[in-house]
């Protein structure tokens, strides 16, 4: 039997904790009390209706994307096509890549087209859609993933930029990765977009053949999987620092090509205790300052990437009638 879906506040009463299957969102939003109701309550109506919408295309959605495959007609299926379009010429991908952040940019949309909002974001599992008004800004902390809750880097996202999505991929995150990064974030101008390429990039921090790696063909995991027999990986033994410095080289050098072709605005890579950014901008990635002052920089107008909130003892969501003018 499905479970039923999850509708519920955060302690604090602040932030919005959805889920139902594959979807986890944490959504945050600025305002008085009765601008933020009236944004989770248009969250909550687009929320219940994207995994039917998805389901009725999943046929196409898991097929490779190529210049002359025909297009979806759900608006979430569209955008996630439309991300990963300019990478079908080189490698095999489908629009499952761009799923988590094509539904945190629906939602998010959602939610501004109901009211105006100063800030607000749309965090699925760590893909992030974020909205910013005029001179607002966050502060993202980056971290590899639930086992390491500490930010290795905080990325900074003014309005005055285009970027607008985050995304986050790697070996152990909750997809799949056929590469070996523990962590790679990409800032870019939409969340499906950001989602699209730091899957494409996390691919490329690799060792091909090293028999410190072990993969497994992805539907031997899941029988479903888009990827079909494509050699995922599933655990990573010991590297020399060259290696890891190797397999880090190899992804900053498509970054770099993303970026350049305008694909991406930034990307922040992790392996090993390594760290490589490709940026145009100093100030987009900031390393972590000592352990102690870590909690001051970062404060509360931050998000952590991905946000785990199934275990957390929740509170029921008001819901409201009607939004103020």
């Amino acid at each position: 039997m499905k479970e039923r879906a999850t509708i519920q506040l955060l302690p604090g009463g602040r932030r919005l904790h959805l889920n139902d299957g594959p979807i986890d969102l944490i959504i945050g939003a600025d305002g008085a009390p009765a601008r933020m109701r009236c944004a989770y309550q248009a969250a909550l109506d687009r929320f219940v209706t994207i995994l039917d919408e998805l389901s009725s295309e999943l046929s196409l959605l898991r097929s490779r994307v190529t210049s002359n495959a025909p297009l979806p007609t759900g608006s979430i299926a569209r955008s996630m096509t439309e991300a990963v379009l300019p990478y079908g010429h080189r490698c095999f991908i489908t629009p499952m890549a761009a799923v988590a952040g094509a539904v945190a940019e629906a939602v998010l949309a959602a939610m501004t087209n109901a009211i105006d909002l100063s800030r607000a974001y749309v965090n699925n599992g760590g893909d992030i859609a974020l909205h910013l008004a005029a001179t607002e800004s966050y502060t993202i902390g980056i971290v590899e993933g639930p086992e390491s809750p500490s930010p290795f880097a905080s990325a900074k996202v003014a309005s005055a930029t285009p970027i607008r999505g985050i995304a986050t991929s790697g070996w152990r995150g909750r997809s799949f990765s056929l590469g070996i990064a523990d962590a790679v974030t990409v800032l870019a101008r939409t969340a499906s977009e950001a989602d699209a390429a730091a899957t494409i990039i996390a691919n490329a921090v690799n060792l091909p053949d090293h028999p410190a790696v072990f993969r497994v063909p992805a539907r031997e995991i899941a029988p479903d999987s888009d990827l079909l027999d494509l050699p995922v990986t599933r655990g990573v033994g010991p590297l020399s620092f060259e290696e890891v410095s190797e397999a880090l080289a190899a992804g900053a050098t498509l970054a770099e090509e993303l970026r350049a072709r305008g694909l991406i605005d930034s990307a922040a890579l992790r392996l090993r205790g390594q760290l490589r950014i490709v940026s145009p901008s100093r100030d987009r990635f900031i390393e972590p300052p000592p352990a102690d002052e870590r909690a001051a920089a970062l404060g509360e107008r931050s998000l952590a990437v991905p946000t785990e909130a199934r275990n957390l003892l929740l509170s029921p969501v008001k819901e409201p009638r009607q939004c103020p003018k």
